[in-house]
């Protein structure tokens, strides 16, 4: 991956061929899904209308997500477990606050990743997604979805603390904080584009939190200018 494409480049051990066909089937669906969400509403497009667009059977697109909910939304147990096993997995030398921002800036960058693997520019998806969310039954799924992903963190950070989430508030308040965070800086980056990468603005973000998020934090300086307004006419 590149700058050039609003993202961090990424290193390790290349997948296999089979794993990058599977992938490839993966994004396939998730880009079908969509693109007939954008064109048709949520409410017109079926499971079966996906995987014919995308040229596979619906039993192949049920190999791959429970639902066309889950494609939409990249929905993943596995992954939401992963994260609260990383944040308790994270160096014990750093702060919860650092803990969270480490794993979730790699998350974002990993997102970006997978958004720019659909074709087009990332953000560009992340705006078709925001539009797909206004249909209601999308909508309550992305919040249980975001629910799920907050008490991972929840409890990822409740371990790391040894604490106890129902008598100690920090890792429920923390935790939220995150999730709120997180949503205002997918947001931004969406309306940014190419100006700046999800990770670094992640990263930035977290920055500002950490310093008690004062008013100028930086983003002004990569945030496209404003335009300039226009002087009024004293005659009129």
């Amino acid at each position: 991956m590149t700058e050039t494409n609003g993202l961090s480049p990424s290193s390790g051990p290349q997948p296999s061929l089979r794993e990058r066909k599977k992938l490839a089937t993966r994004r396939a669906l998730q880009r079908v899904a969509l693109d007939l969400v954008a064109q048709r509403g949520y409410s017109r497009v079926t499971v079966e209308d996906i995987a014919e667009a995308a040229e596979v059977s619906p039993r192949t697109f049920f190999n791959y997500f429970p639902s066309k909910e889950a494609a939409l939304l990249g929905a993943d147990p596995e992954r939401t477990e992963m994260l609260r096993r990383r944040l308790v997995e994270e160096p014990p030398g750093k702060s919860p606050l650092e803990a969270l921002r480490s794993v979730l800036v790699d998350e974002v960058r990993k997102l970006a990743e997978e958004l720019s693997e659909l074709g087009g520019g990332p953000a560009d998806w992340v705006c078709r997604i925001k539009l797909a969310l206004v249909d209601p039954q999308l909508k309550a799924a992305q919040a249980a979805h975001m629910t799920q992903i907050e008490q991972a963190v929840v409890a990822g950070l409740a371990e790391r603390l040894g604490t106890d989430p129902t008598t100690d508030p920090y890792p429920v308040l923390l935790a939220s904080t995150a999730i709120g965070l997180m949503r205002a800086v997918i947001s931004i980056w969406a309306r940014l584009g190419d100006a700046v990468t999800l990770d670094s603005l992640t990263g930035s973000a977290f920055e500002a939190l950490a310093n008690g998020l004062p008013q100028d934090w930086g983003l002004q300086m990569i945030a496209p200018e404003k335009a300039p307004q226009k002087e009024k006419d004293p005659a009129k």
